[in-house]
């Protein structure tokens, strides 16, 4: 029973981590957005769209690599997490993050479903962290700021 209890988990983290469930996609909130917006900040907000994804790309990257990494070292918080500019290069460069961020989204799935990572355990690099809490950071962090991009586009008369 504990191995389909296993199983079912990392089933459960695969979804809440790739699919609408509760939420819109990272795919819905990033699809189709007008170049020309990727670096405006909207009245009533903080960020633009460039900043929010490379928020999440970069955050999401330190989260896998903390997992399995012992000789990762973070960014400095906050700056290390919120690019300066407000719009990226080019279409280029935005669409490099998004792929980004998807590669390695598949990599923190990848870890999720090897059967060899026991998800319960503590990391030994960490300080109680374990890759199941990881997983669901790696999900809510997401979730929120996936919303907080369509909050963006919302108010910048792009999304729906």
């Amino acid at each position: 029973m504990a191995d389909k209890n296993n199983a079912a988990l990392r089933e459960h983290l695969v979804k809440l981590l790739t699919e609408a469930q509760a939420h819109t996609t990272f795919d819905d909130a990033v699809k189709g957005l007008d170049p020309e917006l990727y670096g405006e900040v909207p009245k009533g907000a903080e960020h633009s769209p460039w900043q929010i994804l490379e928020h999440l790309r970069i955050a999401q990257w330190d989260i896998v690599e903390f997992s399995r990494n012992a000789k990762h070292a973070s960014p400095k918080w906050p700056e290390g997490y919120w690019p300066k500019e407000n719009a990226p290069a080019d279409e280029k460069v935005w669409n490099k993050s998004v792929r980004a961020f998807k590669r390695d989204l598949e990599e923190m799935i990848d870890l999720i479903r090897d059967e060899k990572t026991d998800l319960f355990a503590k990391i030994p690099h960490g300080e109680g962290q374990t890759i199941l809490r990881e997983a669901l950071l790696i999900a809510d962090h997401n979730a929120y700021h996936v919303g907080q991009l369509v909050l963006v586009r919302r108010l910048l008369g792009a999304w729906g």
